[in-house]
């Protein structure tokens, strides 16, 4: 496979995509290095998201927050409020509690291999290999969805995922050598993102073509295989819009299980039922004028969810007043919900 490596990576010189957080393969050549806290925030924001959508959150982040001791010093409910929209909120809760530990554990320095990375909070093997690789130029074996897809075409594997994850990173282990792992790294990841894409894949385009198994099927789209999903449940709640002028009730969801620690609208427990009104009056967070203003739909990765909303002007004790204008900073289903129940009674 020495002739796939030299021709990806002389495409990946040339076709490189500029990303805030990349430094590009001649800057590298030249001796740059890539910021270790760089390249692992941004790993952690693409985690179950798209460049264009953590673009901006990452310039956020840095622009405030330059240095992972930055990071480290800030209260938990200011990092929690810059990462809504970002979804999968565990992820900024590890994103602190390891920021923390490489600031008071190891000096404000990343560990240099995958293995010392792995014993840092919220690290799990992609993350440790992929911040190996690009930051430490350690020959790590870096597999996200992107490399899974380029394996799958590359060697027509017929079995599907989630059960050809083993076999996918066999093969992609298989072509990490010594010689410019963290270029390697990114080449893949460029070629999936933008070349051997999920649908209608640029075949014409792809630099290591002439390799491909899939390609030679007549069907590269057909890879990987996909086992038939499982039907997600849905889930029935209320969410409660209480305003007090121009502020609207808030609440701390607690620190452990979804959306943990972040604010939010007051809500019912999610169920399979659906609530009847005396149910939902019954676990509204005050007694006020309730009255039905419709609903929302929101979709989580292993449930679907119907949120009932109710309003009402009132006060109520145990909640967080926030200004209206300060709503965007709220998880993306509570923002959705937040705005019909506004909305919707004018």
């Amino acid at each position: 496979m020495t002739s796939l490596r030299a021709q990806l990576l002389a495409w990946y010189d040339e076709n490189a995509r500029a990303l805030p957080w990349r430094v590009g393969p001649r800057d590298h050549a030249a001796g740059v290095r890539a910021d270790p806290y760089r390249v692992w925030l941004s790993e952690v924001m693409l985690q179950q998201t798209t460049v264009p959508h953590a673009t901006p959150y990452f310039l956020k982040f840095t622009a405030r927050w330059p240095t992972v001791a930055d990071l480290a010093r800030e209260d938990d409910g200011e990092v929690m409020a810059a990462w809504a929209g970002l979804g999968y909120y565990a992820r900024a809760r590890n994103l602190l509690a390891c920021a923390r530990a490489v600031a008071h554990d190891h000096g404000g320095v990343f560990p240099d291999t995958e293995e010392g990375l792995r014993t840092l909070p919220g690290l799990g093997p992609y993350t440790a290999a992929a911040v190996g690789a690009i930051a430490f130029d350690r020959p790590t074996n870096v597999v996200d969805g992107n490399v899974e897809r380029v394996m799958a075409r590359l060697y027509a594997v017929e079995q599907p995922l989630p059960d050809a994850k083993p076999e996918l990173k066999r093969l992609a282990a298989a072509l990490v050598r010594d010689d410019r792992p963290g270029d390697w790294a990114q080449a893949l990841m460029d070629l999936g993102a933008t070349v051997c894409r999920p649908k209608a894949p640029l075949c014409d385009r792809c630099p290591i073509a002439e390799h491909c198994a899939g390609l030679a099927t007549g069907a590269p789209e057909a890879y990987p295989r996909k086992a038939a999903k499982a039907e997600r449940p849905h889930r029935h709640g209320v969410a409660y819009v209480l305003t007090r002028g121009d502020q609207v009730a808030l609440v701390r969801r607690p620190p452990q299980g979804l959306l943990g620690g972040m604010l939010a609208l007051p809500t019912s427990a999610w169920r399979a039922a659906r609530w009847t009104d005396a149910e939902a009056l019954a676990a509204a967070p005050a007694d006020a004028p309730w009255r039905g203003v419709g609903e929302v739909e929101h979709g989580f990765t292993h449930f679907t969810l119907t949120l009932r909303l109710l309003r009402a002007e009132g006060d109520a004790d145990d909640v967080i007043w926030s200004p209206r204008r300060d709503l965007d900073a709220l998880p993306s289903v509570f923002l959705k919900a937040a705005r019909a129940g506004l909305t919707n009674l004018l």
